[in-house]
């Protein structure tokens, strides 16, 4: 697997803006875009339709999803539809969000069904304090399964059955490009991107096989990879 290309930023102000130029860069582009939740991918989201507001050459997808209705507080769809969808002049060719209303597992075995074999030219990801990644939790079954989409345990707060994309899905993608900020992400991104890849930090694991992997982190996050 590639190493990574770690971009380090004043603050989170600056990352989130870093993503978003990436983001409206692959909107102009076209293609498969792969979104995830969090604070800071929605301060990405909410700029990236400032810089660019017609994603009509895009797809897009999610790396997980709780499974809630699609208008729940606690729904990525939710939040992208508020922060980046709610905000564009031209909508994505397609919007493909995971119908975590049906159930983890007719959510997952849906999902799977529909991501086929469609090349993923950019994935967002972030990385929770524990490590995990999309809904990967550390040492967790679903680190080894082999589909492209499976249905999922919360490895922590909120303790929502959940649906993610596999390790093998997200490894595929083209350009994978992890957003971590703050200072109580130092040490999961020391794990994550310094030390050697383990499943105790799913994160650690995620590089893509034949395109390249990059990671946005503010200085406060970064505290433990600098010399």
């Amino acid at each position: 697997m590639s190493d990574v290309e770690l971009v380090i930023v004043d603050d989170e102000q600056q990352a989130a803006a870093a993503a978003a130029e990436l983001l409206a860069r692959a909107a102009r582009e076209g293609g498969n875009v792969v979104l995830t939740g969090g604070h800071t991918p929605e301060e990405a989201y909410r700029e990236a339709a400032k810089l660019e507001p017609d994603w009509s050459k895009v797809e897009l997808w999610w790396s997980d999803e709780r499974c809630v209705p699609p208008d729940h507080e606690l729904s990525n769809y939710a939040m992208a539809k508020r922060a980046l969808l709610d905000r564009l002049e031209r909508a994505p060719a397609a919007v493909h969000r995971i119908r975590g209303e049906l159930g983890k597992k007719a959510a997952a075995a849906d999902y799977d069904r529909e991501v086929d074999d469609h090349p993923l030219d950019l994935l967002l990801l972030g990385i929770g304090p524990d490590g995990h990644v999309a809904s990967l939790f550390p040492n967790a079954p679903t680190l080894q399964a082999r589909d492209r989409v499976v249905p999922a345990e919360a490895g922590l707060e909120p303790f929502v059955d959940r649906v993610s994309m596999t390790l093998p899905t997200l490894q595929a993608g083209r350009r994978i490009l992890f957003l971590v900020t703050g200072q109580s992400k130092a040490d999961v991104a020391r794990r994550a991107f310094a030390e050697e890849p383990s499943p105790e930090t799913p994160a650690s694991l995620v590089r893509a096989r034949t395109g390249t992997t990059t990671a946005i982190l503010d200085r406060p996050a970064a505290a433990k990879l600098q010399a």
